[in-house]
């Protein structure tokens, strides 16, 4: 029972993680210091899409699923949990561009907004 919640509470924060850096600019306007987080986090889970990489979270995952007694599963995190919700394909380079892509419109929309409207300047 123990590996279970250890493996879900690991999938929960890797989608945590996700959420963070898609949306995590919007925190920066809530507390500018945020941004040492939130720009890293960026970084990552952009090399981790346009890379075509893994998560270093999913094999952790994984493995404790295993423990529990249940099957791990190939792919990464947004290839087994998110696409098949978001998408009917499976993920290919293709789209993993397209997520990194999204990822940078985002975030650069975010802070566009943020130093626009003068919550964060890049010399404070």
């Amino acid at each position: 029972m123990i590996y279970w919640l250890l493996a879900y509470a690991i999938l929960l924060l890797h989608l945590a993680f996700i959420i963070f850096v898609v949306a995590g600019g919007l925190l920066v306007a809530w507390n500018r210091r945020l941004v040492w987080l939130h720009i890293p986090a960026v970084i990552w889970g952009l090399l981790i899409e346009l890379m075509g990489w893994f998560c270093p979270l999913t094999p952790l995952e994984n493995h404790f699923l295993r423990l529990s007694g249940e099957s791990g599963y190939e792919g990464g995190f947004i290839e087994h949990y998110l696409l098949p919700v978001i998408y009917p394909h499976a993920l290919n380079p293709e789209t993993q561009i397209l997520l990194g892509t999204i990822v940078m419109m985002v975030n650069a929309l975010i802070y566009t907004w943020l130093w626009r409207r003068g919550t964060w300047k890049p010399n404070h």
